[in-house]
Protein backbone atom coordinates (compact mmCIF):
# COMPACT_ATOMS: atom_id res chain seq x y z
CA UNK A 1 0.00 0.00 0.00
CA UNK A 2 3.15 2.43 0.96
CA UNK A 3 4.93 1.57 -2.21
CA UNK A 4 1.48 2.57 -4.02
CA UNK A 5 1.34 5.90 -2.20
CA UNK A 6 5.03 6.50 -3.15
CA UNK A 7 4.12 6.96 -6.94
CA UNK A 8 1.99 9.86 -6.10
CA UNK A 9 4.38 11.34 -3.83
CA UNK A 10 2.86 15.34 -3.81
CA UNK A 11 -0.68 14.07 -3.29
CA UNK A 12 0.88 12.10 -0.22
CA UNK A 13 2.89 14.79 1.47
CA UNK A 14 -0.66 17.04 1.21
CA UNK A 15 -2.63 14.34 2.83
CA UNK A 16 0.33 14.14 5.33
CA UNK A 17 0.48 17.60 6.04
CA UNK A 18 -3.22 17.87 6.25
CA UNK A 19 -2.81 14.85 9.19
CA UNK A 20 -0.12 16.66 11.28
CA UNK A 21 -1.88 19.88 11.00
CA UNK A 22 -4.23 18.66 13.98
CA UNK A 23 -0.31 18.33 16.01
CA UNK A 24 -0.41 21.27 17.91
CA UNK A 25 -4.11 21.40 18.42
CA UNK A 26 -4.13 18.14 20.08
CA UNK A 27 -0.88 18.96 22.13
CA UNK A 28 -3.30 21.93 23.50
CA UNK A 29 -6.13 19.57 24.05
CA UNK A 30 -4.38 17.34 26.42
CA UNK A 31 -3.49 20.05 28.56
CA UNK A 32 0.19 18.37 29.18
CA UNK A 33 3.50 19.78 29.38
CA UNK A 34 5.84 20.30 27.04
CA UNK A 35 7.87 17.05 27.27
CA UNK A 36 4.81 15.11 28.18
CA UNK A 37 3.12 15.71 24.81
CA UNK A 38 6.39 14.76 22.36
CA UNK A 39 6.83 12.17 24.41
CA UNK A 40 3.62 10.49 24.46
CA UNK A 41 3.26 11.50 20.90
CA UNK A 42 6.48 9.14 20.02
CA UNK A 43 5.39 6.37 22.48
CA UNK A 44 1.90 6.06 21.37
CA UNK A 45 3.18 5.74 18.12
CA UNK A 46 5.62 2.92 18.36
CA UNK A 47 3.75 -0.15 18.20
CA UNK A 48 1.82 0.45 14.99
CA UNK A 49 5.09 1.37 13.62
CA UNK A 50 6.65 -1.50 15.31
CA UNK A 51 4.58 -3.78 12.99
CA UNK A 52 5.02 -2.27 9.87
CA UNK A 53 9.20 -2.72 10.20
CA UNK A 54 8.60 -5.68 11.11
CA UNK A 55 6.97 -6.35 7.72
CA UNK A 56 8.96 -4.72 6.00
CA UNK A 57 12.34 -6.69 7.68
CA UNK A 58 10.61 -9.97 6.58
CA UNK A 59 9.85 -8.99 3.09
CA UNK A 60 13.41 -7.19 2.31
CA UNK A 61 15.99 -8.48 5.15
CA UNK A 62 17.56 -5.98 7.83
CA UNK A 63 18.05 -2.02 7.35
CA UNK A 64 21.94 -0.85 6.01
CA UNK A 65 23.63 0.31 9.39
CA UNK A 66 24.32 3.85 7.91
CA UNK A 67 20.21 3.88 7.76
CA UNK A 68 19.97 3.14 11.40
CA UNK A 69 22.51 5.57 12.57
CA UNK A 70 20.71 8.21 10.38
CA UNK A 71 17.22 7.63 11.93
CA UNK A 72 18.66 7.74 15.08
CA UNK A 73 20.06 11.42 14.08
CA UNK A 74 16.71 12.11 12.69
CA UNK A 75 15.18 11.39 16.19
CA UNK A 76 17.15 13.41 18.20
CA UNK A 77 16.44 16.45 15.68
CA UNK A 78 12.75 15.40 16.31
CA UNK A 79 12.71 15.02 19.62
CA UNK A 80 14.23 18.79 20.07
CA UNK A 81 11.75 19.88 17.27
CA UNK A 82 8.50 18.74 19.43
CA UNK A 83 10.02 20.29 22.80
CA UNK A 84 10.67 23.27 21.37
CA UNK A 85 7.79 23.23 19.42
CA UNK A 86 5.47 22.80 22.18
CA UNK A 87 7.14 25.56 24.49
CA UNK A 88 6.36 27.52 21.29
CA UNK A 89 2.82 27.07 21.11
CA UNK A 90 2.37 27.72 25.09
CA UNK A 91 3.46 31.14 24.44
CA UNK A 92 1.86 32.26 21.00
CA UNK A 93 -0.47 29.67 20.09
CA UNK A 94 -0.77 26.37 17.99
CA UNK A 95 -1.84 27.83 14.98
CA UNK A 96 1.00 31.05 15.08
CA UNK A 97 3.83 28.40 16.39
CA UNK A 98 3.18 25.81 13.16
CA UNK A 99 4.01 28.71 10.63
CA UNK A 100 7.06 29.63 12.64
CA UNK A 101 8.14 25.99 12.85
CA UNK A 102 7.75 26.29 8.49
CA UNK A 103 10.15 28.51 8.46
CA UNK A 104 12.18 25.68 7.93
CA UNK A 105 11.43 26.06 4.24
CA UNK A 106 14.23 28.83 4.20
CA UNK A 107 16.47 27.08 6.08
CA UNK A 108 16.20 23.50 4.62
CA UNK A 109 17.31 24.82 0.79
CA UNK A 110 20.71 26.48 2.84
CA UNK A 111 20.92 23.43 4.58
CA UNK A 112 20.30 21.03 1.56
CA UNK A 113 22.95 23.09 -0.30
CA UNK A 114 25.71 22.93 2.32
CA UNK A 115 24.96 19.63 3.24
CA UNK A 116 23.27 17.97 -0.03
CA UNK A 117 24.80 19.94 -3.03
CA UNK A 118 21.09 20.81 -3.98
CA UNK A 119 21.68 24.53 -5.15
CA UNK A 120 19.03 26.96 -4.01
CA UNK A 121 17.29 29.02 -6.17
CA UNK A 122 17.12 32.77 -6.06
CA UNK A 123 13.97 33.02 -5.31
CA UNK A 124 14.30 30.63 -2.08
CA UNK A 125 17.10 33.25 -1.32
CA UNK A 126 14.99 36.16 -2.31
CA UNK A 127 12.29 34.80 0.26
CA UNK A 128 14.30 35.09 3.10
CA UNK A 129 13.65 39.03 3.35
CA UNK A 130 9.74 38.06 3.25
CA UNK A 131 9.57 34.98 6.14
CA UNK A 132 11.60 37.88 8.42
CA UNK A 133 9.10 40.28 8.28
CA UNK A 134 6.59 38.21 8.91
CA UNK A 135 8.86 36.87 12.01
CA UNK A 136 8.90 40.43 13.18
CA UNK A 137 4.67 41.12 12.98
CA UNK A 138 4.49 37.88 15.21
CA UNK A 139 6.72 38.64 17.62
CA UNK A 140 4.67 41.32 18.86
CA UNK A 141 7.17 43.97 18.84
CA UNK A 142 5.55 46.30 16.88
CA UNK A 143 2.00 46.38 19.07
CA UNK A 144 0.70 46.31 22.64
CA UNK A 145 -2.32 43.89 21.82
CA UNK A 146 -0.58 40.71 20.26
CA UNK A 147 -1.87 37.32 20.64
CA UNK A 148 0.40 34.90 23.48
CA UNK A 149 1.28 34.90 27.09
CA UNK A 150 4.95 35.92 25.79
CA UNK A 151 4.74 36.36 21.88
CA UNK A 152 8.46 37.47 21.64
CA UNK A 153 9.28 33.91 23.53
CA UNK A 154 6.87 32.45 21.02
CA UNK A 155 8.71 33.27 18.44
CA UNK A 156 12.50 32.50 19.50
CA UNK A 157 10.95 28.85 20.40
CA UNK A 158 9.62 29.20 16.91
CA UNK A 159 12.79 30.12 14.80
CA UNK A 160 14.63 26.90 17.17
CA UNK A 161 12.13 24.68 15.97
CA UNK A 162 13.05 25.40 12.42
CA UNK A 163 16.49 24.65 12.63
CA UNK A 164 15.93 21.56 14.59
CA UNK A 165 12.75 20.72 11.89
CA UNK A 166 15.16 21.22 8.76
CA UNK A 167 17.63 18.53 10.38
CA UNK A 168 15.29 15.97 10.96
CA UNK A 169 13.46 16.54 7.41
CA UNK A 170 16.74 16.71 5.83
CA UNK A 171 18.10 13.84 7.57
CA UNK A 172 14.94 11.31 7.18
CA UNK A 173 15.24 12.17 3.92
CA UNK A 174 18.73 10.58 3.43
CA UNK A 175 17.68 7.87 5.56
CA UNK A 176 15.11 6.94 3.63
CA UNK A 177 16.50 6.30 0.45
CA UNK A 178 15.34 2.22 0.11
CA UNK A 179 12.23 3.74 -1.02
CA UNK A 180 10.48 0.25 -0.26
CA UNK A 181 10.91 0.77 3.63
CA UNK A 182 9.33 3.83 5.28
CA UNK A 183 8.19 2.29 8.10
CA UNK A 184 11.59 1.00 9.41
CA UNK A 185 13.39 4.39 9.46
CA UNK A 186 10.77 6.15 11.00
CA UNK A 187 9.96 3.88 13.51
CA UNK A 188 13.56 3.86 14.74
CA UNK A 189 13.58 7.90 15.08
CA UNK A 190 10.39 7.89 16.69
CA UNK A 191 11.96 5.58 19.14
CA UNK A 192 15.01 7.57 19.10
CA UNK A 193 12.75 10.47 19.68
CA UNK A 194 11.22 8.96 22.65
CA UNK A 195 14.41 8.51 24.34
CA UNK A 196 15.11 12.07 23.96
CA UNK A 197 12.08 13.58 24.85
CA UNK A 198 12.29 11.79 28.20
CA UNK A 199 16.31 12.41 28.42
CA UNK A 200 15.46 16.12 27.83
CA UNK A 201 11.79 15.98 30.02
CA UNK A 202 14.31 14.78 32.55
CA UNK A 203 16.66 17.43 32.58
CA UNK A 204 13.50 20.07 32.46
CA UNK A 205 11.71 18.42 35.06
CA UNK A 206 8.36 18.73 33.43
CA UNK A 207 7.68 15.09 32.05
CA UNK A 208 4.63 13.39 33.95
CA UNK A 209 4.44 9.35 33.29
CA UNK A 210 1.56 9.28 34.39
CA UNK A 211 -1.19 11.72 32.19
CA UNK A 212 -4.93 11.67 32.71
CA UNK A 213 -7.09 9.54 30.86
CA UNK A 214 -8.32 12.07 29.18
CA UNK A 215 -5.13 13.31 28.09
CA UNK A 216 -3.55 10.26 26.91
CA UNK A 217 -6.64 10.00 24.57
CA UNK A 218 -5.92 13.30 23.03
CA UNK A 219 -2.13 11.90 22.79
CA UNK A 220 -3.40 8.62 21.87
CA UNK A 221 -5.04 10.71 19.07
CA UNK A 222 -2.44 12.74 17.96
CA UNK A 223 0.46 9.47 17.61
CA UNK A 224 -2.38 7.78 15.66
CA UNK A 225 -2.93 10.52 13.07
CA UNK A 226 0.11 12.57 13.14
CA UNK A 227 3.16 10.44 13.66
CA UNK A 228 1.98 7.22 12.34
CA UNK A 229 -0.21 8.09 9.21
CA UNK A 230 1.00 11.82 8.52
CA UNK A 231 4.86 10.75 8.84
CA UNK A 232 4.23 7.59 7.20
CA UNK A 233 2.51 9.71 3.58
CA UNK A 234 5.77 12.29 4.56
CA UNK A 235 8.30 10.11 5.11
CA UNK A 236 7.44 7.89 1.83
CA UNK A 237 7.72 10.96 -0.18
CA UNK A 238 10.91 12.67 1.00
CA UNK A 239 13.29 10.33 -1.17
CA UNK A 240 11.29 11.23 -4.44
CA UNK A 241 11.64 14.86 -4.04
CA UNK A 242 13.68 17.62 -3.76
CA UNK A 243 14.49 19.11 -0.32
CA UNK A 244 12.85 22.04 -1.12
CA UNK A 245 9.85 21.03 -2.72
CA UNK A 246 8.95 18.79 -0.06
CA UNK A 247 9.20 21.79 2.41
CA UNK A 248 7.11 23.62 0.04
CA UNK A 249 4.29 20.99 -0.10
CA UNK A 250 4.82 21.30 3.75
CA UNK A 251 3.47 24.58 4.37
CA UNK A 252 -0.11 23.13 3.61
CA UNK A 253 0.62 22.31 7.32
CA UNK A 254 0.75 25.87 8.65
CA UNK A 255 -2.36 27.17 6.59
CA UNK A 256 -4.55 24.72 8.13
CA UNK A 257 -3.55 24.75 11.64
CA UNK A 258 -4.35 28.76 11.49
CA UNK A 259 -7.54 27.71 10.47
CA UNK A 260 -8.28 24.82 12.73
CA UNK A 261 -6.82 26.59 15.61
CA UNK A 262 -9.00 29.33 15.09
CA UNK A 263 -12.02 27.03 14.62
CA UNK A 264 -11.69 24.35 17.57
CA UNK A 265 -9.25 26.51 20.36
CA UNK A 266 -11.01 30.18 19.67
CA UNK A 267 -7.31 31.65 18.93
CA UNK A 268 -7.68 34.78 17.48
CA UNK A 269 -4.10 36.61 16.58
CA UNK A 270 -3.90 40.33 16.21
CA UNK A 271 -4.25 41.99 12.80
CA UNK A 272 -0.36 42.70 12.26
CA UNK A 273 0.22 38.99 13.62
CA UNK A 274 -2.26 37.36 11.08
CA UNK A 275 -0.19 39.86 8.47
CA UNK A 276 3.06 38.54 9.66
CA UNK A 277 1.54 34.66 9.30
CA UNK A 278 0.82 35.80 6.18
CA UNK A 279 4.03 37.35 5.26
CA UNK A 280 5.75 33.91 5.99
CA UNK A 281 3.34 31.78 3.55
CA UNK A 282 4.09 34.45 0.82
CA UNK A 283 7.83 34.51 1.70
CA UNK A 284 7.86 30.29 1.42
CA UNK A 285 5.70 30.40 -1.99
CA UNK A 286 8.46 32.77 -2.91
CA UNK A 287 10.81 30.17 -2.33
CA UNK A 288 9.01 27.57 -5.08
CA UNK A 289 10.04 29.78 -8.20
CA UNK A 290 11.66 28.97 -10.86
CA UNK A 291 12.60 25.61 -9.27
CA UNK A 292 13.86 23.08 -10.91
CA UNK A 293 12.76 19.54 -10.95
CA UNK A 294 15.18 16.83 -9.66
CA UNK A 295 15.33 13.32 -10.85
CA UNK A 296 13.36 10.73 -8.50
CA UNK A 297 15.09 8.59 -6.76
CA UNK A 298 15.20 4.72 -8.62
CA UNK A 299 13.84 2.16 -6.60
CA UNK A 300 16.12 -0.94 -5.98
CA UNK A 301 14.85 -4.15 -7.26
CA UNK A 302 13.21 -6.44 -4.81
CA UNK A 303 15.66 -9.48 -2.81
CA UNK A 304 14.98 -12.58 -4.53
Amino acid sequence: MLRGVGQRPVLAVLVGAVAIAFSGILFRLSHVSASTGAFYRCVWALPPLWVLARLETRRYGRQQPRAIALAWLAGAFFAADLILWHNGIEQVGAGLATVLGNTQVVLVGLLAWAILGERPQRSSLAAIPIVGFGVLLISGVLESGAYGSNPGLGVLYGLLTAVAYSGFLLVLREGSRDLRRPAGPLFTATFASVVGCAAIGAVVGDLDLTPSWAATGWLILLALSSQVLGWLLISTSLPRLPAVVTSILLTFQPVCSVVFAALILNESPSLLQLGGAVCILAGLLTATIGRREAPVAAEPELAG
